[in-house]
């Protein structure tokens, strides 16, 4: 595997020979507390066959991380305590860590790690303690970063869903991402990941560590302006790479409360066009008994399947149609193009457009006709429909620059659609 680099002009990510890189990310929080290396190879397999290549997932969980032992009996540290490492007896709960990581290898898999989730730095809410401070998040950083910095499937990623907003919470991300740069044998690219509706510049646009942005937009509301978000670090003066790093799950309750109903499909694939079309240079698709790993006597009311079953559910394997379509075109050097719809529609009708040197893509979430501007394109237009259920084209037609209208093949909420123009 090679290692993964932000593009010369920022937009994006490339491997170490140059090639472009769409990120594709399942969220699988607690894969190192909770599976066995056997589990985790039936996940990697489906995720692979599936067209996932970034696995997001955390050293120090947040379910118990600190106290529940890993499948295997064994805990991450002694005595909670980040300078201690339990390194004793065979195959310890950092053997397995890096068992994990080479298994990820075999599969062509890169792994976002988490060093921690952001309960250890900063409470709020949770169930154990807050464990860091300078000194030793940076006696910890440097411990993961020789552990796992000679792997080139590697990506960094400080934070952990929590608003860090104190000075001792910078002191703790910033040393703590000096420790994994001093550890680490070779530089591999880090991010942050903030707590829901939150970006990682909210509190760390300056930070120097900070090479790409991440989202989450979370799991709140049906995200019909997930859009706007990932723009506002696209329009940013300091030009990053930004991608939705926690849209909506797939079945998780809508606003934490079943409720309201749970997100869906549907839900999902939307965020994932806007995000992507707005900007975004990859895309993390999350299920919410997945990222947990959810057992079946944990079915209820939150959890509505076990894990095994949750990794075949239809986003899951429609994400790669995301990832497929991006793939076709230069997806790294490309400019917002909704300013071409003519009389934009607002809220669930809204279209998201991207546009490159010789292509222009158009998202129209539930098959309302709707006009582009087209009239500075003095060439011939190729046209097809994309569908983001099947990740099939419809038959080409031809048109001309001007003021076009266009009615999306099916309709209805369950029924989006890509316009693709080649010119």
């Amino acid at each position: 595997m090679q290692r993964l680099f932000v593009s010369e002009n920022r937009r994006g990510f490339v491997t170490e020979d140059g090639k472009p890189f769409f990120w594709l990310g399942d969220t699988a929080w607690e894969l190192f507390h909770k599976l066995s290396i056997e589990q985790t190879e039936h996940y990697f397999k489906t995720r692979k066959e599936q067209g996932f290549n970034v696995i997001q997932a955390v050293l120090l969980g947040e379910e118990w991380g600190l106290t529940a032992p890993n499948f295997y009996g064994r805990i991450p540290l002694c005595d909670c305590d980040p300078e201690r490492p339990d390194l004793a007896g065979e195959y310890n709960y950092w053997d397995h860590v890096k068992a994990v990581i080479e298994l990820a290898e075999r599969y062509n898999l890169y792994i976002a790690v988490l060093p921690t989730w952001g309960d250890k730095i900063n409470l709020l809410w949770g169930k154990e303690k807050e464990i860091f401070d300078g000194d030793n998040a940076f006696a910890y950083g440097k411990f993961v970063g020789k552990l796992l910095g000679g792997y080139k499937n590697i990506v960094w990623i400080m934070g952990g869903d929590r608003v860090m907003t104190k000075h001792r919470h910078f002191r703790v991300l910033n040393q703590m991402a000096a420790g994994l740069k001093e550890g680490e044998k070779e530089v591999h690219i880090m991010s942050f990941h903030p707590p829901g509706g939150s970006t990682s510049t909210a509190n760390n646009a300056d930070a120097d560590w900070l090479d790409f942005v991440m989202w989450q937009t979370g799991h709140n509301a049906r995200e019909l302006k997930v859009h706007e978000s990932i723009r506002q670090d696209w329009d940013a003066e300091v030009i990053r790479p930004v991608l939705n790093a926690e849209p909506c799950y797939e079945d998780h309750p809508i606003n934490q409360s079943p409720e309201l109903g749970y997100f869906d499909e549907y839900d999902v694939r939307e965020a994932a066009y806007r995000s992507v079309l707005a900007g975004g240079c990859g895309h993390t698709y999350g299920h919410h008994c997945v990222w947990y790993f959810a057992k079946e006597n944990q079915i209820a009311e939150r959890f509505l399947m076990s894990w095994e079953e949750a990794l075949e559910r239809p986003a899951a394997k429609q994400m790669q149609y995301v990832r497929k379509l991006m793939e076709n075109y230069d997806f790294i050097h490309r400019k917002p193009a909704d300013d071409r719809v003519v009389n934009q529609l607002e809220g669930a009708n809204y279209i998201v457009g991207t546009e490159g040197e010789n292509y222009a893509l158009f998202y129209t979430p539930n098959g309302v006709r709707f006009q582009l501007d087209l009239r500075d394109i003095h060439k011939e237009i190729t046209a097809k429909w994309y569908d983001p259920r099947t990740g099939t084209d419809s038959k080409k037609f031809k048109l001309k620059g001007g003021i076009i209208s266009f009615a999306p093949p099916v309709k209805g909420r369950l029924y989006d659609s890509v316009l693709c123009l080649a010119f």
